[in-house]
């Protein structure tokens, strides 16, 4: 998990420039954006959905490819890591994991999709989340049901089933830290892709992939079209239309990175009463706790942010900090990574999908 920066104050100074002079002063620091996992659906002796010679592990990879060559031209200091650069196959688990270590802020899984009734065509990017919608069970069970050809799948997904529609309970249970974020860029690929070159745009939806399943990060799951639609296999196999459809998830990038990038200012004590003082508009409803460094243990993320004694904290005496617009709630702060992921059992009892983050 990438490391956090913890706020006291986020400057929103509207006051007279004594205000905005004296937050100035103070020491700045960026939220940035830095590592984007793209992973390339399927590979080697899975080829994915199929018609006829086209596989859809062809499809993804040059989409990948070209979607990483954009945003290492664009932003050179932003790392791309693939979990795949050819043709081979990576079991599902190992492409969170790629995520994880690198402590990706992004993960992009780009896939084509295919249904039995071959009118089904158009875009659509998923978040993880549950969805009883049928159609969606269908899809998210079959890009699932590569795990079987994977070697003792079993205990690397601690006994999940792909067919079993039982297996998906625990998934209800989770706790997404990040669905707000991940729906926001899903939204932003979505309309960037409404200009083409693929048409219906099916919309944002959740759905329980296990590729998500295992990010500590926003995450999505991008259906590029139907390889089984006539009309959408012509065009997605086309390269100057891979080349757009790349483009239009960079696109989605480019507005997602620029709201994610946020500087903060982290004040002096007792510059908030001097900002107020000299007729500035301080945020003091928006102070978070001290800067504590050590480790955290997470365990919501959204825009609102909750009074103490909130049900959603259930009992649970949390701090937050805030990067961007979302609001990300901890329990801590521990001093060593051990300590955190002592207490993080107990914590996972209240919320499963609690991680733990470096406070820095």
């Amino acid at each position: 998990m990438r490391n956090f920066i913890i706020i006291l104050l986020l400057a929103a100074i509207l006051g007279p420039l004594s205000a905005i002079s004296a937050v100035h002063a103070q020491n700045k620091q960026v939220v940035e954006l830095k590592t984007v996992v793209i992973d390339a659906g399927h590979g080697g002796h899975d080829p994915g959905a199929t018609n006829g010679r086209i596989y859809e592990k062809d499809i993804t990879l040059s989409v990948a490819k070209r979607l990483g060559d954009m945003i290492r031209k664009n932003y050179p200091s932003v790392k791309v890591i693939y979990t795949r650069s050819d043709d081979r196959f990576v079991e599902l688990y190992k492409r969170a994991d790629i995520a994880n270590k690198n402590n990706a802020d992004l993960f992009i899984s780009i896939h084509v999709n295919s249904a039995a009734d071959r009118s089904a065509r158009g875009h659509e990017t998923f978040v993880m989340g549950q969805d009883k919608n049928s159609e969606n069970f269908e899809i998210c069970q079959k890009e699932n049901s590569v795990i079987v050809l994977e070697k003792d799948y079993s205990s690397n997904y601690q006994g999940f089933d792909p067919n079993d529609p039982e297996s998906y309970i625990i998934f209800s249970l989770l706790q997404n830290a990040h669905l707000e974020q991940s729906l926001d860029f899903a939204t932003l690929v979505q309309q960037n892709a409404a200009s083409g070159p693929v048409g219906n745009n099916r919309g944002v939806k959740q759905a329980n992939f296990v590729v998500l399943w295992g990010c500590t990060m926003p995450a999505v799951l991008v259906e590029i079209g139907f390889i089984s639609n006539p009309g959408d296999m012509k065009t997605i196999t086309d390269k100057n239309n891979q080349q757009r459809i790349a483009g239009n998830i960079f696109k989605a990038f480019q507005s997602y990175k620029k709201e994610y990038d946020t500087d903060i200012y982290i004040p002096a004590p007792g510059n908030d009463a001097k900002a107020a003082a000299s007729g500035g508009k301080a945020a003091v409803k928006e102070t978070a706790q001290p800067s504590e460094g050590g480790f955290g243990i997470q365990i919501l993320a959204g825009r609102e942010l909750l009074a103490k004694d909130a049900p959603e904290l259930k009992g649970w005496n949390c701090k937050w900090i805030k990067s961007g617009n979302i609001y990300k709630y901890y329990i801590g702060p521990y001093s060593t990574r051990s300590e955190a992921g002592k207490s993080l059992p107990k914590v996972r009892n209240s919320f499963p999908g609690a991680f733990i983050i470096s406070l820095k």
